[in-house]
């Protein structure tokens, strides 16, 4: 055994001329190590010092496999020596052996595949057929051999090195660093250097527990711990997350915002955090990679509208900065117009308003007329569409967006790669082969060195720091459950002593780290959730043996806080805007109902122009089967003009009708059959209903008239104006509205705020003398009229209300008062039934309705 100082000494007395070289079980670890060595230079007061050879253990010997490819050694085998699998490839072969097998497999069996082949050569287990899975891995893992006659990969490449080592330079003295677990074959490989051990040095200091009351809790308290011990000068602060990969976006959120109040504010843009997390996001996740993804797929198949709508409007197509507000305006008419699928050629037409746009994907569509057969090949067409589409943008990369496209074309480089196995590929599995490949490829951007490091479990193993937090110690999460690989026999994993092949390795490799975290820093602290909703938590009995203590965690005021504190308040009422004036008001008779419903509601639609942005879906949407029914209802009764027509057979005018407005609405193939199927049922019970009335003629359809209410005029259609023709009421007219919806009734139109003001104030402007107004109930199985008439027999089934001029004069007064109201710029937030009201309005962030009513659930909402 060597230790770190003497380790450090003789690096530094002797160093990589001397042939030292240090090996350590991981990336992290060679990298804290050569930090740790560059500081204790640093510590010496030397400004200049040769640079340690320290890599990981799979590193090296990647670099001995690279020197005998460029050594004599290749040339003395010539084509029988091995070239080395990318882990692309080897993933890649593992998935194509079982692709060809006749099992029923679920996705990661390939990964599980690699990763047995791995355990099976660092442990020297031999295949077995003790189980169904084991013998079916044994006859896959000589499928792969035999995919793999002259190659070698990463999980052999220690064995065949071995036999090389004599005819290679090799350093003077290996040393391993921090091996806690040693394979049989890493330590069959390493017996055959002059090579010693070094573990990093325990540190003598306090250790102590605490508990908190759920997991948010603790991290949070975990971040103002790390954020006071930084404030009082500690250089390496860590802390461990178990449940790092599930909680990263979380962790990094609370961390932010202790370390950084007011952090996401355009200010504060590109400041340096003092914390690092070591665990990094899928590639795919990138803003930059997922364009590119989203490019390349678009330009092959048809994409979701969503996906389509955040390319057009992304800064890494070419233009995006001069079209900026072109292509904002293209994605709002987009939502109105395009379907719930929209393809590259359909896009192409619609983005004339974006003339570089165009160009652009002009460019994209000429380049996959032409379709390459080969991975490399694929590669360079993809490159070659993003260059068409002006990828990356106009403005300047940041440095994360720079590594980023840096890393992309890595992964074009694996495809290219790819190559060496497989001679053809479609572009379904080049693209496939790509979206997995960033998926499940973890990157994170190199930044400056930070104080304070966040960690999962592994990466914290062999590491040193001033003061530790070890967070999430729950008996159920510590120690770890075992995970043996399902295709190597159980019992073969315990005797060869795989650590997480049972329930008691996996808890002895738990203690030692747990004893390892004690050693690992001068002050160390455990802490584990006492709940998880309202289920009870107990720590882990691997910490039961350290002091419970009532941490000191120093409270730091969120930016929110800080502004409320600084008390520079100013108060105003904004309850009314400025007066409208006189005229045309855009939005018809919906301005009253949205007066009615919420006066603030109307002022932000009317006023502001404040909508939700629509969302296409598949098929049609409630508001095209409305312009559907009232096409069919006004081609039916163009034809028909009464009730006259009735009486003959109506089947003729109802299949025309049906037939023109299904063309009205663009409608194609099956789905117009369909449709006109639906439509003319719906004519046909209809008209059983329209034959039960007294007779009538139609005098008008979807007939355009202007309002006058307040001084301010609305444009309306009225959807249908009968005239009856014979009985007490001849000469009197029937207001007719068309509804589909199923909750209708006249109680709508009852003041002072009616929910649906519309056909009363059709009739109180309507120059005819009306004998009544109703809603047409349109849905099958529920048709019928519904509202109010002068006198009986006007209608079948409908109330008659008696005095019939106080009920157009209440009407009158209702809709004067809404019209003055938002004249006068009346506009407070006062929905007319509380939160119910608001369910179906989108204007919710706009005017904080849940500020102004308290919390959501309190009045029942959402």
């Amino acid at each position: 055994m060597l230790s770190k100082a003497d380790l450090f000494a003789r690096l530094s007395g002797e160093g990589h001329a001397a042939g030292i070289t240090v090996v350590t079980p991981n990336k992290r670890l060679s990298q804290a190590l050569m930090a740790e060595f560059d500081a204790y230079q640093i510590d010496k007061g030397k400004a200049v010092w040769e640079a340690p050879d320290i890599l990981p253990f799979g590193a090296f010997v990647e670099r001995l496999w690279e020197d005998a490819l460029y050594s004599p050694i290749a040339e003395k085998h010539g084509d029988r020596f091995p070239l080395l699998l990318t882990p692309a490839q080897e993933q890649h072969l593992w998935e194509q052996v079982l692709k060809d097998s006749t099992f029923l497999l679920k996705d990661g069996a390939a990964q599980q595949c690699r990763e047995a082949w791995r355990l099976m050569h660092q442990w020297r287990i031999e295949a077995g057929s003790a189980t169904e899975d084991a013998a079916a891995f044994a006859r896959w893992s000589a499928a792969y051999r035999k995919r793999t006659e002259g190659e070698i990969d990463a999980a052999r490449l220690p064995d065949l090195m071995a036999g090389h080592l004599k005819e290679l330079k090799t350093p003077k003295l290996l040393v391993a660093y921090a091996f806690d677990v040693m394979p049989p074959q890493t330590q069959a490989f390493l017996g055959r250097f002059e090579f010693t051990r070094c573990d990093p040095e325990a540190s003598a200091g306090s250790c102590a527990r605490a508990s908190f009351p759920s997991a948010t809790h603790e991290i949070e308290a975990a971040a103002k711990w790390a954020r006071a011990r930084l404030e009082e000068g500690r250089k390496r602060i860590g802390v461990v997350v178990p449940d790092l990969q599930s909680r990263r976006s979380e962790v990094s959120r609370v961390f932010s915002r202790v370390m950084q109040p007011g952090y996401n504010l355009p200010a504060q843009a590109g400041t340096p955090f003092p914390f690092n997390i070591s665990l990094g996001r899928a590639l795919s996740c990138y803003p930059l990679v997922d364009f590119a993804l989203g490019l390349i797929e678009l330009a092959f198949r048809s994409v979701q509208f969503d996906r389509a709508s955040h390319l057009v409007r992304s800064p890494f197509l070419g233009g995006a900065d001069t079209e900026l507000g072109r292509r904002a305006s293209l994605d709002v008419k987009l939502r109105r117009d395009s379907d719930a699928t929209i393809s590259l050629a359909r896009l192409v037409a619609a983005a004339e308003p974006a003339p570089l746009l165009r160009k652009h994907l002009e460019q994209v569509f000429e380049i996959t007329k032409t379709r390459p057969d080969s991975p490399a090949e694929w590669a360079r067409h993809f490159s070659a569409i993003l260059e068409a589409a002006g990828f990356p943008g106009e403005r300047a990369l940041d440095s994360d967006e720079f590594q980023a496209r840096a890393k992309w074309h890595e992964m074009l480089g694996e495809l290219s790669k790819l190559e060496r196995v497989v001679e053809r590929f479609s572009f379904a599995e080049a693209f496939a082969f790509v979206q997995r490949l960033c998926a499940a490829t973890l990157f994170q951007p190199e930044s400056p060195e930070a104080p304070i490091q966040v960690l999962g479990v592994l990466e914290s193993a062999g590491l040193r720091f001033d003061c530790l937090w070890v967070s999430g110690l729950t008996d159920e999460a510590w120690p770890l459950t075992a995970r043996p690989n399902p295709f190597i026999p159980i019992a073969a994993q315990k005797k060869a002593g795989i650590p997480q092949a049972s329930a008691e390795a996996s808890a002895a490799l738990d203690e030692r780290l747990t004893e390892e975290w004690k050693r690992a820093a001068a002050e160390v602290v455990f802490s584990w959730p006492a709940k998880d909703k309202d289920k009870d938590l107990a720590p882990s009995p691997l910490i039961l043996s350290v002091e419970e203590q009532v941490l000191t965690i120093p409270a730091y005021p969120r930016y929110r806080d800080l502004l409320f504190a600084s008390r520079k308040l100013e108060s105003f009422e904004d309850r009314k805007a400025p007066p409208v004036f006189p005229g045309k008001i855009r939005g018809g008779t919906r301005v009253l109902a949205d007066q009615a419903a919420c006066p603030f509601r109307a002022f932000a639609r009317w006023r502001l122009s404040a909508e939700r942005l629509e969302e296409p879906e598949s098929g049609l949407d409630p508001r095209d089967r409305g312009k559907l029914l009232h096409a069919l209802m006004r081609e039916i009764w163009t034809r028909l003009r009464g009730s006259e027509s009735l009486r003959k057979d109506p089947s003729a005018a109802i299949a025309q009708s049906a037939e023109t407005a299904v063309k009205e609405m663009g409608l194609e193939g099956r789905f117009a059959e369909l449709e006109r199927e639906r439509l003319a049922k719906l004519a046909r019970e209809w008209l059983d209903i329209e034959r039960r009335r007294a007779p009538f003629k139609v005098s008008s359809v979807e007939e355009k008239r202007t309002i006058a209410v307040a001084g301010l005029q609305f444009e309306s259609r009225i959807d249908r104006m009968d005239e009856l023709v014979d009985g007490e009421m001849s000469g009197g007219h029937v207001l007719i509205d068309y509804k589909s919806s199923r909750m209708l009734s006249p109680r709508q139109w009852d003041g002072p705020r009616p929910d649906d003001p519309q056909l009363p104030l059709y009739a109180v402007a309507a120059p005819e003398a009306l004998a009544a107004v109703v809603f047409a109930k349109m849905r099958p199985g529920e048709m019928r009229f519904m509202g109010y008439s002068k006198a009986e027999r006007v209608l079948p089934k409908v109330e008659i209300y008696r005095d019939w001029q106080k009920l157009l004069d209440t009407w009158k007064r209702d809709a004067d008062a809404l019209g003055k109201s938002f004249a006068a710029g009346e506009a407070p937030v006062d929905p007319k039934e509380g939160l119910k009201t608001c369910r179906m309005c989108e204007l919710h962030t706009l005017c904080r309705v849940y500020e102004k009513l308290g919390a959501i659930g309190e009045e029942g909402g959402a």
